[in-house]
C-alpha cells in the first residue's frame, strides 16, 4: 500500500482474482507459525488485516468503558475484551468489546454472532474503517447492536436493528447522554464517564 496516498496497489486492479482465507485457514496459519501470537491482525471478509496501534485516547476510553461495562452488566452477560467473534466462513474480527450471552462452553466453541448482544469499537484513527467495514460486517452477521466510541468527538454512536449492510436505527449521543443496551434493560452507561 502507498501509505502517503492511502491507495492500495491492488485497488487499482479490482478485477484481479484474490484468494479469500477462511476462518479455518486463518487458524491453521496460527497453528503452524505463519501468524505470530503477537501479530495484531484480524480476518475480515477473507483478508488478513492489520489492526491499528492503540493510542493514548483509545486506551483511556477503553479502560474506562471496560470498568463501566463490567460493573453495569454484572451477571447478565460476559464482557469480552478484544477477543475474536467467529463469523464463518470468512471473518473473525476482534471488537474492542463484545457483550456475550452468559453460557458455558466458550472454551471449546468461541463466540458466534448469535452469542453477541453488543459489539463495540473504540475509534480514533480507525473511525472511517469502523463506520464502513466493521459496521457492515456486524450488520450482515445479525449482531443486534453495535457501538462506536468516537474518541475525537467524545461521542457514542449507537446502531441497532441490523438490515443488510447497515442498521435501521442510528443514534449519536454526546457527553450529556446515557447509553443503554437494548438486550439488557436497566443497564445504563453515562457517556461522560467513558471519556472522563
Amino acid at each position: 500500500m502507498d501509505r502517503e496516498q492511502g491507495v492500495s496497489v491492488l485497488s487499482l486492479c479490482p478485477d484481479l482474482p484474490r484468494h479469500r482465507w477462511t476462518v479455518d485457514d486463518y487458524h491453521r496459519m496460527g497453528e503452524v507459525g505463519l501468524l505470530d501470537p503477537d501479530d495484531r491482525v484480524e480476518l475480515i471478509e477473507g483478508e488478513i488485516v492489520e489492526m491499528a496501534p492503540i493510542g493514548d485516547g483509545h486506551a483511556d476510553a477503553s479502560n474506562r468503558l471496560n470498568r463501566l461495562l463490567v460493573l453495569a452488566v454484572g451477571e447478565s452477560g460476559i464482557v469480552a475484551v478484544g477477543n475474536p467473534v467467529r463469523i464463518p466462513p470468512y471473518s473473525e474480527p476482534q471488537p474492542d468489546f463484545a457483550i456475550l450471552r452468559p453460557r458455558d462452553g466458550y472454551n471449546t466453541r468461541g463466540p458466534r454472532p448469535g452469542d453477541v448482544l453488543l459489539a463495540v469499537e473504540v475509534s480514533d484513527t480507525t473511525l472511517r474503517r469502523d463506520r464502513r467495514v466493521k459496521l457492515a460486517l456486524y450488520a450482515r452477521a445479525g449482531i443486534p447492536e453495535f457501538w462506536i466510541v468516537n474518541v475525537e468527538a467524545k461521542e457514542l454512536e449507537v446502531y441497532r436493528s441490523p438490515v443488510g449492510d447497515g442498521y435501521a436505527s442510528v443514534e449519536r449521543q454526546g457527553l450529556g447522554g446515557t447509553a443503554t443496551i437494548a438486550a439488557l434493560p436497566g443497564v445504563t452507561i453515562p457517556i461522560s464517564a467513558i471519556f472522563g
